[in-house]
């Protein structure tokens, strides 16, 4: 299988005229792929040391609206340059466009050409530093969920987003027959992402009309950070070119099932051979380290939950009887739990996180697992009972925060967070989703119509 490029490879396949550009992308803080399309030639001859960008690109909101307030940027200080700083280990291959490659970048200070803190990418090297320090290496995954329509983005435009075709009337989970009707767009998916290093291990139907899951391997957690933006954008281009849209919202309609992203993650030696939460003879085959990072995700769980669910809309999913959590506790192989435990027996075993949605972005959502994580293990955290039974209706079980107010509040008042991430940081993305918050407050909406419009 194809896998990234050495800067040696891409300059070969620049001379032999196989590659005429270079797209040099840094993720913002909505997860999406941000950059200039370099001519090959020039990118390989000089570009591929450093360029630059206008840092209100990591203070602005998805509308690219200047947000005013940030300390990091502002018209005050004149929304200067920072240094988009290719990671040259990443370079592929992107086959579904023409003589394309890929490189993703890391934003650092235009001053002292250090990382820019606030930076997804760099807030999760900050935290797999930390585990390296210890000797542990993470191993993550994150399955994605999104619906498939027989429109295009400019025809969802008109339609104002309602009334929309799915690709499928029905729902479909794991149903051939109804998935073999989207397996145009599917198929030249999974191709394209395979061929462009992404080892995609399948797709399948959901528990929505036109509802797609696709799921990739397993790896090192910055590899599946980079892995899932690039595939989220990939999948977007591939079915525009086929005159399809896509959305990863994560409730894109009140009546249907929700889009999540659930995150597998574990520990290993930092060589990777060795599994540090597998112990044959503990109970649930649970190593105590296993036990204390688990039980540190479910302390701070409240604390973090913002970067699992960054937007209004995020948690509207959070609806009983639909498979998304609601609920923060854990539980062996449960579907309604918050927290669920994995290949128990096995080498493989992990927890997997269910609370994120489709719309998270994975750096921040893996370095506030892992920021918890550690918290557990530093704190000697004792991992309680697995819950047993429908976690919907458990009595007195803690609640996942219902609103993006209360995610924000909880992360403005994290302890735990500020240490591990920097004050600043925390400050930058509370700030975003006040922001967020506050657009959304202002707004008249549909709904309000509806309800209003003559009753009131």
């Amino acid at each position: 299988m194809p896998g990234h490029w050495s800067f040696d490879e891409l300059k070969r396949h620049v001379t032999n005229g196989e590659i005429d550009t270079v797209l040099a992308c840094f993720v913002d803080m909505q997860g999406r792929l941000i950059g200039k399309r370099f001519h090959a030639s020039y990118f390989v001859e000089s570009a591929h040391d450093e360029t630059h960008g206008c840092n209100y690109l990591l203070a602005n909101d998805i509308d690219m609206e200047p947000v005013p307030g940030y300390k990091a940027a502002s018209w005050k200080q004149g929304y200067g340059d920072f240094v988009i700083k290719p990671d040259l280990t990443t370079i592929r291959h992107i086959p579904w466009l023409e003589k394309c490659a890929l490189v993703l970048c890391d934003i650092l200070d235009h001053h002292h050409h250090e990382d820019l803190a606030h930076s997804p990418r760099s807030i999760l090297k900050r935290q797999l530093a930390r585990l390296k320090d210890r000797g542990y290496l993470a191993y993550f995954a994150s399955e994605l969920e999104f619906y498939l329509f027989d429109e295009t983005y400019e025809s969802a435009r008109a339609k104002h987003w309602k009334g929309m075709t799915t690709a499928s009337p029905y729902i479909q989970d794991y149903v051939i027959q109804m998935t073999t009707k989207e397996d145009a767009v599917m198929r030249a998916i999974r191709n394209g992402l395979f061929d462009a290093g992404i080892p995609v291990e399948n797709s399948k139907g959901e528990w929505g009309p036109g509802q797609e899951e696709i799921n990739v391997r397993y790896a090192e957690a910055l590899e599946m950070a980079d892995r899932h933006v690039v595939m989220k954008n990939g999948c977007k281009e591939i079915a525009t070119q086929m005159g399809k849209a896509i959305t990863f919202m994560a409730k894109y309609d009140y009546s249907l099932a929700g889009s999540s992203s659930h995150v597998h993650n574990s520990l290993w030696s930092a060589d990777g051979k060795t599994p540090l939460f597998f112990d044959k003879k503990a109970e649930h085959t649970m190593s105590p380290l296993m036990r204390q990072w688990v039980a540190g995700q479910l302390k701070y769980a409240d604390d973090f939950t913002y970067f699992l669910a960054p937007y209004i809309n995020s948690y509207k999913r959070f609806q009983a009887g639909t498979f998304a959590p609601t609920k923060n506790v854990w539980s062996l192989d449960n579907r309604t739990a918050g927290f669920r435990l994995c290949g128990e027996g096995t080498k493989g075993i992990r927890i997997e996180c269910r609370i994120g949605g489709a719309d998270l972005n994975p750096y921040l959502a893996f370095a506030g697992l892992i920021a918890s994580g550690l918290a557990g293990i530093d704190e000697k955290l004792e991992l309680g009972k697995p819950f047993q039974g429908d976690a919907y209706g458990g009595a007195r079980l803690r609640e996942i925060p219902k609103t993006l107010r209360e995610a924000t509040d909880t992360l403005s008042r994290s302890k735990m967070l500020k240490e591990a991430l920097g004050e600043d940081v925390i400050e930058h993305y509370v700030h975003t989703a006040k922001w967020e918050q506050f657009e959304y407050d202002r707004r008249v909406t549909d709904w309000e119509l509806h309800r209003g419009f003559e009753r009131y």
